[in-house]
C-alpha cells in the first residue's frame, strides 16, 4: 500500500537515485515528462515544503479509489485549492502511547479472531504501516518520598544554622553519606576537580542520578523502584498483551515502560527523516495520538497529533483526510541579541505566532534567521504548535539538521543517501542565497534582533524588565512608593554605602547589591542550552580572572542528575564550582525559601543601612522576602545571567557600558567579552549533550529493562483471551462480521436514547478520568470482585469494551433534555424508567429495539476521542441526527458504522415539532450516494427529510461494510 498500489498511474516516474542505482524513488519532478517537466519543476518550487510532502505521498499512494489522481492534482494546485478541498494523506508511520494504543491493538487481535472464524488466515492481519507504541502513560505516583534531599544543609532547611560551604575545587576531608541512598556507602573520593574534563563522567549512564556530595552515580532511589514495581504489578495484564503484540504482529514495535515519553522517544529514536524499505525511499511522516507529535517537524518530518480512530485507520491502510491547509510562512530575519537565550527566542516566536492567528493552519519557517536555531530550538518551537493553534510548524531539512543527525548516531553513508534523495525530490532547504522561497498564504516576519533578554522582578514574576533597562528600572523602584514594585527610598539615601568586614576583608554594600545567586534548572530552564551557557560563561570568567564576592550565597541546584552529567561531561562544572556555584542537591531549594541564612555580618549590615539587597535566581518564584527575610528585591533570570549578576555583585549595572570587573591583567572585562556565542553553545550541545543522550537512549532501547525482559507473554497467533480479565477483553465490533457485505439495513421504529442540545463535546461522550463509585462501570467491576481502590481509571481499562461502553455518556455534566438537568441519565420509554444511559441502552438491545441520538449544532466538538464513536456504537446507536457536526467526529462515526444524518438548513427538532419521545424509521436506498436526502418517518405520522452526511464514495463504501474495521477485515479474506 505504501509503495506502489496496483494500477497506480504514476509508476512511470519511479527511477534510480543518482549515484545510488540500487535505491528507487518516485521522482515527482518528472511527472510533466519531457514537454512539461520544466513547468512542473517551476510549480513545485513555489509550493511550501510541507505541501510537497503531501504531494509526494499522494503520487506514491494513488490507487484510483482511496487516493485519486484528482487528489494529487488538487495538492499540486494548492495555491488556488487551499481551504476549498479535502485531500487524503497516507503517513509513513504511526506513534501511539499505551492509553490510546491498547484499544487499537485489541481491535487487531479481535480482527484476527474474526478472520479465522470466516475461514481466513489470521496471521495475515497486521498493521499496514510501521506502528510504534510507547508504554509511558501507565506510571502513577504511589510513592513520592524525596530521593535526594537538599544539600549540603544537613539540617533539612533549618534557617537558624549557617550552611557549611564546601571549598571549591577541593575534596572534603570528611563527607557524610548520601541521605536516602542505600547505594552510597558514605565517604568517597571524587578526585580533584581540576583534572581534565574527559575524566569527568563523559558518558551518561543508564541511571543518571548523582550523589550531590560526590558527583558519582548511585543506584535508583527507593521511590523510583517502588513506583516501577507498582506499575508492573497494576498493569501486568496490559503489559503482557503488549508484549504478545510485539511478538506476533508485523510492523509493530513496543517500547517498554521506563524508556521515555512517547514524543521524546519518537524524536530521539524512531524518527527516520527518510524511510528506506527494500531499497525504496520516501519521506518520513507520522501521525500520533500524543499532542507532542508535532515536535518532529523540527527535524523536517511532517507530523501532527490525531485521535485514536484516525491512527487506527492509518494502521488499517486508510489515509487521514484533511482540508488542504493554508500555509503561513514565518520569516526569521536579523541576528538575535548575544544575551538572548534559546528560551527567550522560543517564547518570543510563540507569542508572535499566537498574535498572528495561525489557528488550523500549517506554519513553515524560512529566512536567514533559521540557521541560527539549533534542532533543539526548532523542535521546541514545533512542540509549541498547540499553544498558538497551528496544526504543525515545519522546518525543512537543511545542513543544521544533517549535522544534528550526524551527532545522534546516523550512519554516514545513510546520511549521504538521505541528502541526495531530499535534494532530488526538492525537500532539502539550501542556503538562502541559492534558492527561491516558496509562495505562502501569508507571511509573518519576525526580526530576531527585536528579541531581547528579560528578567522579572523585583517582587512579582509578571513584572518583566529588559536587561538593558535593568539599572534604570531599579532606580525607578527605589523612587516609587511602596507597592508592587516600589521601595520608597528617600533620594538622599539612595546612594548610601555600608562597609562590612567579612572573612578578613572589607566590602561595601549598597542598594541593589547581590547577596543570593542561585542557578536552578527547573521548569523552562531545563533546556540544556541555557545551563551550558551558564557553564561556558563561568569558564570564560574564571579564565579571565573574574571572581564572585565570597559573601554572596551562590548555589547550583540541577533539576536532575542528567543536568550534572552534561555539565560535567562538557567540562564546565569545575568553573561553576570555582565561582561558588556548586551542586547542592536535586530538590526545590531557593525557590521555596530553603536558602541557608546569610552570614550574620551581612544580615546586620543590610538591616543597619536599610539596604535593598537583591537575590537573582533562575527559578519561578520571587515574592518579596521569599528567599530571605532581609532580601527585599528578587529577580528571575536565565542561568547565565544569574552568573553574570553574581560576578557584577549588583543589579545597578549597564552591561553595555560598565565592566563586570577587572581581569588578571588589570583590564576591564565586559559581559560581551565572556558571553558564549550561539555557535559555541550549539557545538558543545551537539558534541557533549546530544551524542551522549542518544547513545544512552539507544542502549536503553536495545537492552530493554529487567522487568520487561522477564515478563512472560504468549506467542500464539491468536490472543488467548482470559474471560476473567477486567483489563483486556475481545470487543464485539465483529459479532456480525460476514464474508460479503450487505446493503445498509433500514432503521425501523428506533427510540431516541438521548436528546441533546448544542456543542456536545467528545468529553461528554467518551469515558475519561477516574471511575465514579456509583457508575455503571463501577457496578460491573464490583461484580467482578474488585474494590474501589482497584478500579484504576477509564484510560487504563481502554482494552475492556465492557468498561468503556458503560462509561460512555457517563459524564455528570451531560445535559439530556429528557431529564432537564445535568446527569448521565435517560428515559427507557417502553417502561418509563429513568436509568443510567448504559442500563437503558442495554434494555433496548435486549428488546431488539434500535436507538438513535438527537442533537443540536456542533455535535462531537472538542478533541478527537476514539471511544466517542466506539462507545455509542456498542450502546446500539444506529444513527445520529444533528443540526451540524464537528468534522473529525463525523468521519469517526462513519468509520465505526454509525450514520451521521443532518437536518435540512433551518430545521431542527423544535421547528419540526419533535419531542424525542417518538419512534423513528429511516430507509437507506440500495444505491446510497454522498449527501443523499433521506426520508424519515415518525410513529406520530410526521415525515421529514435529512441529509446522509457522507462526503465521498469512500465514506459510503465504509458505511456499507459496517465501518473501517469490517472493511479492512474483509480485505484480509
Amino acid at each position: 500500500f505504501f509503495f506502489s498500489p496496483p494500477g497506480s498511474p504514476y509508476q512511470s516516474v519511479i527511477e534510480a537515485l543518482g549515484n545510488y542505482p540500487q535505491k528507487k524513488f518516485y521522482n515527482v519532478s518528472k511527472l510533466g515528462g519531457d514537454r512539461y517537466g520544466w513547468l512542473l519543476c517551476f510549480i513545485l518550487d513555489t509550493l511550501p515544503y510541507s505541501i510537497r510532502v503531501l504531494f509526494e505521498s499522494s503520487i506514491r499512494n494513488c490507487d484510483g479509489f482511496i487516493v485519486k489522481e484528482t487528489d494529487a492534482m488538487n495538492i499540486l494546485d494548492w495555491k488556488t485549492k487551499q481551504n476549498n478541498v479535502e485531500v487524503p494523506f497516507c503517513p509513513a508511520r504511526v506513534v501511539l502511547q499505551d492509553f490510546t494504543g491498547i484499544p487499537a491493538m485489541v481491535d487487531f487481535a479481535a480482527m484476527r479472531e474474526a478472520v479465522r472464524n470466516a475461514g481466513g488466515d489470521p496471521a495475515k492481519v497486521n498493521p499496514a504501516c510501521p506502528t510504534d507504541l510507547t508504554v509511558d502513560h501507565s506510571l502513577q505516583i504511589d510513592f513520592s518520598k524525596c530521593a535526594i534531599q537538599n544539600a549540603p544543609n544537613p539540617g533539612g532547611g533549618d534557617s537558624q544554622k549557617p550552611m557549611a560551604k564546601l571549598s571549591p575545587l577541593k575534596v572534603q576531608s570528611r563527607k557524610p553519606p548520601c541521605r536516602g541512598q542505600t547505594g552510597c556507602k558514605g565517604p568517597c573520593s571524587a578526585g580533584d576537580a581540576s583534572r581534565s574534563s574527559g575524566q569527568f563522567s563523559a558518558q551518561i549512564e543508564n541511571t543518571p542520578l548523582l550523589c550531590p556530595f560526590h558527583l558519582q552515580p548511585v543506584p535508583e532511589p527507593e521511590t523510583v523502584l517502588k513506583n516501577q514495581e507498582m506499575e508492573f504489578g497494576r498493569n501486568r495484564e496490559r503489559l503482557q498483551f503488549f508484549k504478545w503484540s510485539s511478538k506476533v504482529f508485523k510492523n509493530v514495535s513496543i517500547i517498554p515502560p521506563e524508556t521515555g515519553t512517547a514524543h521524546q522517544v519518537n524524536l530521539e529514536y524512531l524518527s527516520r527523516v527518510v524511510f528506506e524499505v527494500k531499497d525504496f525511499l520516501y519521506p518520513d511522516s507520522v501521525v500520533g495520538t500524543d499532542s507532542h507529535t508535532t515536535m518532529v517537524n523540527g527535524l523536517g518530518i511532517l507530523g501532527w497529533g490525531v485521535g485514536g480512530i484516525e491512527t487506527e485507520a492509518v494502521m488499517l491502510g486508510m489515509p487521514v483526510t484533511l482540508t488542504l491547509p493554508e500555509v503561513v510562512g514565518c520569516e526569521l530575519t536579523g541576528t538575535a541579541s548575544p544575551l538572548a537565550t534559546s528560551i527567550d527566542i522560543v517564547l518570543s516566536i510563540t507569542k508572535q505566532l499566537r498574535q498572528a492567528d495561525v489557528a488550523g493552519k500549517f506554519v513553515e519557517f524560512f529566512g536567514s534567521g533559521v540557521s541560527q536555531l539549533s534542532v533543539a530550538d526548532r523542535t521546541t518551537i514545533a512542540n509549541m504548535s498547540p499553544e498558538y493553534g497551528a496544526i504543525l510548524s515545519f522546518f525543512p531539512v537543511d545542513n543544521v539538521t544533517l549535522n544534528h543527525l550526524k551527532h545522534t548516531g546516523f550512519d554516514k553513508a545513510k546520511l549521504e543517501v538521505m541528502e541526495a534523495y531530499l535534494k532530488a525530490v526538492k525537500l532539502f532547504k539550501h542556503d538562502e542565497s541559492s534558492s527561491r522561497e516558496p509562495e505562502y498564504s501569508q507571511v509573518v516576519q519576525i526580526n530576531l534582533s527585536s528579541i531581547v533578554p528579560y528578567v522579572s522582578g523585583p517582587k512579582r514574576s509578571q513584572d518583566r524588565v529588559a536587561v538593558n533597562n535593568m539599572k534604570s528600572d531599579f532606580q525607578a523602584c527605589l523612587n516609587e512608593k511602596s507597592g508592587v514594585k516600589g521601595f520608597q527610598i528617600a533620594a538622599e539615601k539612595q546612594n548610601d554605602i555600608v562597609p562590612v568586614q567579612y572573612e578578613g576583608n572589607e566590602y561595601k554594600l549598597s542598594h541593589g547589591c547581590i547577596v543570593i545567586a542561585a542557578v536552578i534548572s527547573c521548569t523552562n530552564n531545563c533546556n540544556p542550552s541555557v545551563m551550558l551557557a551558564a557553564g561556558l560563561l563561568a569558564k570564560k570568567a574564571v579564565e579571565a580572572g573574574l571572581v564572585v564576592k565570597p559573601y554572596i550565597r551562590t548555589s547550583l541546584s540541577p533539576g536532575s542528575g542528567m543536568v550534572t552529567h552534561y555539565l560535567s561531561s562538557s567540562g564546565v562544572l569545575p568553573y561553576l564550582s570555582k565561582l561558588g556555584f556548586e551542586v547542592v542537591g536535586y530538590g526545590c531549594s531557593t525557590c521555596v525559601g530553603n536558602t541557608a541564612p546569610l552570614p550574620e555580618a551581612i544580615r546586620n549590615a543590610i538591616k543597619q543601612g536599610d539596604i535593598i539587597a537583591c537575590g537573582v535566581l533562575s527559578g519561578t518564584k520571587n515574592f518579596e522576602g521569599r528567599l530571605c527575610d532581609c532580601v527585599r528585591a528578587n529577580y528571575l533570570a536565565s542561568p547565565p545571567l544569574v552568573v553574570a549578576y553574581a560576578i557584577a555583585g549588583t543589579v545597578r549595572i549597564d552591561f553595555e557600558t560598565e565592566p563586570l570587573g577587572t581581569g588578571f591583567d588589570g583590564k576591564s572585562i565586559y559581559l560581551r567579552d565572556i558571553w558564549p556565542t550561539r555557535r559555541e553553545l550549539h557545538t558543545v550541545e551537539e558534541e557533549c549533550v546530544i551524542s551522549s543522550m542518544f547513545k544512552e537512549l539507544k542502549e536503553k532501547m536495545e537492552k530493554g529493562n529487567k522487568r520487561w525482559n522477564l515478563l512472560e507473554a504468549p506467542e500464539s497467533t491468536l490472543f488467548p483471551w482470559d474471560l476473567k480479565s477486567t483489563y483486556i477483553r475481545c470487543p464485539s465490533f465483529f459479532d456480525k462480521f460476514a464474508k460479503e457485505p450487505v446493503s445498509p439495513q433500514p432503521i425501523e421504529n428506533a427510540h431516541v436514547l438521548l436528546y441533546l442540545g448544542d456543542s456536545v463535546t467528545t468529553d461528554h461522550i467518551s469515558p475519561a478520568g477516574s471511575i465514579a463509585r456509583s457508575s455503571a462501570a463501577a457496578k460491573y467491576l464490583t461484580n467482578k470482585g474488585l474494590t474501589p481502590r482497584e478500579f484504576n481509571s477509564y484510560g487504563a481499562r481502554r482494552g475492556n469494551d465492557a468498561v468503556m461502553t458503560r462509561g460512555t455518556f457517563a459524564n455528570i455534566k451531560l445535559l439530556n433534555k429528557f431529564i432537564g438537568k445535568p446527569a448521565p441519565k435517560t428515559i427507557h420509554f417502553p417502561s418509563g424508567q429513568t436509568l443510567d444511559v448504559y442500563e437503558a441502552a442495554d434494555l433496548y438491545q435486549k428488546e431488539g429495539i434500535p436507538v438513535i441520538i438527537l442533537a443540536g449544532k456542533k455535535y462531537g466538538l472538542g478533541s478527537s476521542r476514539d471511544w466517542a464513536a466506539k462507545g455509542p456504537f456498542l450502546l446500539g446507536v444506529k444513527a445520529v441526527l444533528a443540526e451540524s457536526y464537528e468534522k473529525v467526529h463525523r468521519s469517526q462515526l462513519i468509520g465505526i458504522g454509525i450514520a451521521p444524518l443532518q437536518f435540512l438548513p433551518g430545521e431542527n427538532p423544535s421547528t419540526l415539532g419533535l419531542t424525542g419521545r417518538e419512534q423513528f424509521s429511516i430507509l437507506f436506498p440500495p444505491e446510497l450516494s454522498p449527501r443523499m436526502t433521506l426520508h424519515i418517518k415518525t410513529s406520530t405520522g410526521k415525515v421529514f427529510r435529512a441529509i446522509a452526511l457522507f462526503e465521498n464514495d469512500v465514506e459510503v463504501t465504509l458505511y456499507k461494510y459496517g465501518g473501517s474495521l469490517n472493511f479492512v477485515a474483509r480485505r484480509f479474506l
